[in-house]
């Protein structure tokens, strides 16, 4: 149970009504992916209604170009993860001082973490395209995307952070309200650099990231004046922006691990998408729509594993075992029942969601009966997300890497490729080790937060 003379806990989070506090939790979050999603969705839109001749190799560089926006996320988890495991578990012990000396030290690591990315991103940029599998048009529009959105990837990385440290202090309300608006933004400024204005001449194609790179520069200046103004109880203070200590070194030693396990998965993933690659372009335009499609099942299960994340840390922070626990399945529970509705929209609607995002009739007839498949699995998706997010929010961040690496490696790719181009049955069998790794992950990460071990975790 919480401490006695602990002040400025946060009530509703330790002893309120726990199915009403995760709902509200994961209430602003959900807000803030939708809009998110929006981002993305509405990028591959635009690609899939430019010209004829162009549409099917920009569908494809976009395409894997947020392939690479999602590595630099997953890689900024070095600090993101660190910051809300530390600042949740510090604020439901009463220490704000701390948590605020995590947050500072947070934002000084995300500048850092951004620049080293971009200066990779810039002058590898071609290599990770042909890696990836793409050649020709296609090729130069995504070095070209890539190029210009790795500034934009500096203040993201600010913006993601800080997210981060305001979840952890509870505090869902002003992450949804910036990344909605900045969502909102891109919308409009892409599809005026796009199709041009009465102020601005068509930039086709290149507009899409042109509108990108607004939305998240504004983003994480957004994001970094409320937090020189203060909120809830975090706020910038120049003397504790440093680069060494121990509370820096906490803050890597639980992050290492989960940028290591996102590493992993991308690799994976751009191997797969090498599998791809070989079947075909068009095979390679209807996987884009369609794993940019069910990033839908993302936004319940990244809301809902926030909301266990926050409440899994703070709980521990109190001493509370058992409310932790609770927590995690309370989540898993309210997500899974978003999830039954997902998988029925997929399953009898996929035949709309292709020919609403791709004129290509040929793209279309791929990518309808193989979507109908995947979305049979969107429940062990759900599952592994919400209940690894739980278990990073107590600080285990290494267990999911071995479960990357095993479902990544020994599953989704050997198994797409066997299926996919040995077997010749295209998509539909590269999709065989997407659907086999969605559910080998989700059995696992439900075995593992009801063998409660990560409730030990130290961080």
């Amino acid at each position: 149970m919480a401490h006695p003379g602990r002040k400025n806990l946060s009530p509703e989070l330790l002893t309120g009504n726990l199915r009403k506090t995760v709902f509200f939790l994961a209430l602003p979050v959900l807000g803030e992916q939708v809009l998110n999603f929006l981002v993305g969705f509405y990028d591959v839109y635009l690609a899939g209604h430019l010209a004829a001749d162009i549409r099917t190799d920009a569908t494809a560089a976009v395409g894997v170009a947020a392939y690479v926006g999602w590595l630099a996320s997953m890689l900024f988890a070095v600090v993101g993860n660190g910051t809300t495991a530390l600042i949740s578990r510090a604020w439901g012990a009463g220490d704000h001082a701390q948590a605020n000396r995590v947050a500072n030290r947070s934002v000084l690591l995300s500048i850092v973490s951004g620049l080293v990315f971009m200066s990779l991103i810039v002058p590898f940029a071609p290599w990770l395209v042909r890696f990836m599998g793409l050649q020709g048009n296609a090729a130069e529009i995504a070095v070209r995307y890539l190029r210009v959105d790795a500034f934009g990837l500096i203040f993201a990385s600010v913006s993601l952070v800080l997210a981060a440290a305001f979840r952890g202090s509870g505090d869902m309300k002003t992450p949804m309200l910036v990344f909605g608006s900045i969502s909102i933004l891109n919308v409009i400024v892409s599809t005026a650099f796009v199709n041009g204005t009465p102020f601005n001449p068509a930039l086709g194609v290149d507009g899409i990231v042109y509108g990108t790179l607004v939305a998240r520069v504004c983003g994480g200046l957004f994001f970094l004046f409320l937090f020189a103004r203060g909120r809830n109880g975090l706020s910038l203070r120049i003397e504790q922006l440093r680069l060494r200590g121990e509370t820096v070194r906490r803050i890597l030693a639980i992050g290492i691990p989960s940028a290591v396990e996102g590493f992993v998965m991308w690799v994976g993933h751009a191997l797969f998408l090498r599998v791809i690659s070989e079947i075909g372009p068009t095979t390679f335009a209807a996987h884009i729509i369609g794993v940019r499609v069910e990033a839908i099942t993302y936004l319940p299960a990244v809301a809902y594993g926030a909301a266990a994340a926050t409440m899994v840390g703070q709980s521990l922070g109190a001493d509370n075992r058992k409310r932790a626990l609770k927590a995690g399945y309370e989540a898993a529970l309210q997500c899974s029942i978003l999830g039954v509705f997902i998988t029925l929209w997929f399953t009898l609607g996929a035949e709309w969601i292709y020919t609403m995002m791709h004129e290509d009739l040929a793209v279309r007839e791929i990518g309808i009966p193989a979507f109908r498949i995947v979305g049979l699995f969107q429940i062990p998706l759900i599952l592994a997300i919400v209940f690894f997010a739980a278990t990073r929010g107590a600080g285990e961040t290494k267990f999911p890497l071995y479960v990357a690496l095993i479902t990544t490696y020994l599953v989704r790719v050997p198994l797409g490729y066997y299926f996919g181009v040995h077997l010749k049955m295209g998509l539909m069998g590269a999709w065989v080790g997407m659907n086999a790794d969605m559910f080998v992950r989700g059995v696992i990460a439900t075995w593992r937060y009801s063998s409660r071990r990560w409730l030990s975790t130290q961080v």
